[in-house]
């Protein structure tokens, strides 16, 4: 079943990328909604590396402004919450009981580059699939690679099993701070079909 056009507008077509905010909070028990939305997303073997780490108050996020390219600073200081997307390298921990056959946490405590491969992969899926249940909620998303993550990991996850991954500047968007919509490619210039 395929769902409405109003839907397919809230969450893909007239939903834009948010560059400035309303003062206007966003309450844990939203944030916890989304959350509870996105994880039905599906990671490969059910893998689960994404964690989120909510910058919530003002203070925490001045905590983040070293990190931040220019571009990025005045918009993260006035989003409601800033979601550092992070990765847990140690994602396989939790496989006995997130997988169906015994074995995959073995195989991937064994296995750094495919651990790695995955973690990465499927948390910034992850992070897709928690911009679109923002979105689903009512939310805006202001999706950010503008900042060094190095800084990131050394301020937040400091015993190094969590890796930033990037952010989203997470609120209720202000439209007088949107920019023109930029062309998408075409379907004959991004796709094949074999």
């Amino acid at each position: 079943m395929q769902i409405s056009d109003a839907c397919l507008d809230q969450l893909f077509f007239k939903a834009r990328t948010a560059n400035g905010f309303i003062d206007k909070p966003v309450s844990a028990e939203l944030l916890q909604q989304v959350y509870d939305i996105a994880k039905m997303g599906a990671t490969s073997m059910n893998t689960q590396p994404a964690r989120y780490v909510f910058l919530s108050s003002s203070e925490s996020r001045q905590r983040l402004i070293p990190a931040l390219s220019p571009g990025n600073v005045e918009k993260t200081k006035v989003a409601p919450v800033t979601v550092i997307v992070a990765t847990d390298t140690r994602f396989y921990e939790h496989m006995p009981v997130v997988w169906h056959n015994s074995g995959a946490k073995e195989m991937f405590e064994g296995n750094k580059p495919l651990a790695d491969g995955t973690a990465i992969r499927n948390s910034t899926l992850s992070g897709a699939y928690f911009m679109i249940a923002a979105r689903a909620v009512g939310l805006d998303c202001g999706p950010m690679s503008g900042v060094d993550l190095a800084k990131v990991n050394a301020e937040f996850f400091p015993d190094g099993r969590l890796q930033a991954n990037f952010l989203i500047n997470l609120g209720y968007g202000d439209n007088s701070k949107l920019f023109d919509r930029n062309p998408r490619l075409s379907f004959a210039q991004a796709c094949s079909v074999l």
